[in-house]
């Protein structure tokens, strides 16, 4: 992997990538809360293996990118969405396949119709382009979150815990919840954060409900990954992107939460792989 810090249009976005120049361009943008190294390592060697150029980023207040003063965030969903045409810029790549999880398929959704031209494909897992009619996430996560004012952001052990048990919450009743690598995972995250408490913002960023009623109008290939059993965003959101999006594919985990897991590494990737092929 090789970092890189963005200085763009008085933004810093720290950005890694993966692979050799010239491959076939994955754009990964994370969930809300999450830095890049929540794209593991080796889910995105892999992909660079199989012959893609793979970029992660930070969004806002999140890892080495730019903080803004807790419960303050000074940023739209609009402008989240334009820092990955942002990233794209520059690594100087006209199009990519952009890869979307959670607040990220949202964000991914909307640089599809933001930024049609730059955009090749699109995979959007575990998100939602929030229709009302939609069932609403489960009561122990809004429970969970409502509890994030109590968090000790300074302290490294506080804020791995509320990771771990963020964690926890999240997964399938097909899966080992795996502590040591969110403990793992979380340490290094908090020991690479500018300001931990910043990630709080990410609930309060506004916008976004303009292009959310367009989904139907995303005019390229289009692959959604959902779990049956994610408790954040639930089965029938997936469902639902996958009637409103022309021409798009549903691939289903079933007894998978809100999560990458290791164990459905495989399966995403494959379909991935596929889904940004030029034979597909």
């Amino acid at each position: 992997m090789n970092e890189r810090l963005l200085n763009i249009d008085g933004i810093k976005l720290c950005s890694e990538h993966f692979g050799k120049p010239g491959a076939p361009v994955i754009l990964l943008i994370m969930s809300a809360q999450s830095s890049l190294i929540w794209w593991e390592d080796e889910f995105c060697q892999r992909l660079a293996d199989a012959g893609r150029f793979v970029i992660r980023y930070d969004h806002r207040d999140v890892g080495r990118s730019t903080t803004y003063e807790p419960g303050q965030p000074g940023y739209t969903f609009e402008d989240m969405a334009d820092d990955a045409v942002r990233v794209l810029d520059a690594y100087k790549v006209e199009q990519a396949h952009i890869v979307g999880m959670s607040m990220g398929g949202m964000l991914t959704q909307m640089v599809a119709l933001r930024h049609p031209e730059r955009v090749l494909t699109v995979t959007l897992l575990a998100t939602s382009n929030f229709a009302p009619h939609l069932p609403p996430m489960e009561e122990k996560i809004m429970d969970f979150f409502s509890n994030m004012g109590m968090i000790d952001w300074t302290n490294e052990e506080s804020v791995i815990q509320f990771a771990i048990e963020r964690s926890r919450l999240l997964v399938g009743s097909k899966h080992v919840f795996d502590e040591e690598n969110v403990k793992s995972l979380a340490k290094k995250e908090f020991a690479r954060s500018d300001n931990s408490a910043s990630m709080s913002n990410h609930a309060l960023v506004s916008g976004g409900e303009s292009y959310l009623v367009r989904t139907k109008e995303i005019n390229v290939p289009t692959l959604i990954i959902h779990g049956t059993e994610d408790p954040i965003i639930p089965y029938e959101h997936g469902e639902n992107l996958a009637k409103e999006i022309p021409g798009s594919a549903l691939l289903t985990l079933s007894g998978t939460g809100h999560e990458l897991h290791y164990d459905d590494w495989n399966l995403i990737m494959d379909a991935i792989l596929k889904h940004t092929s030029t034979e597909a």
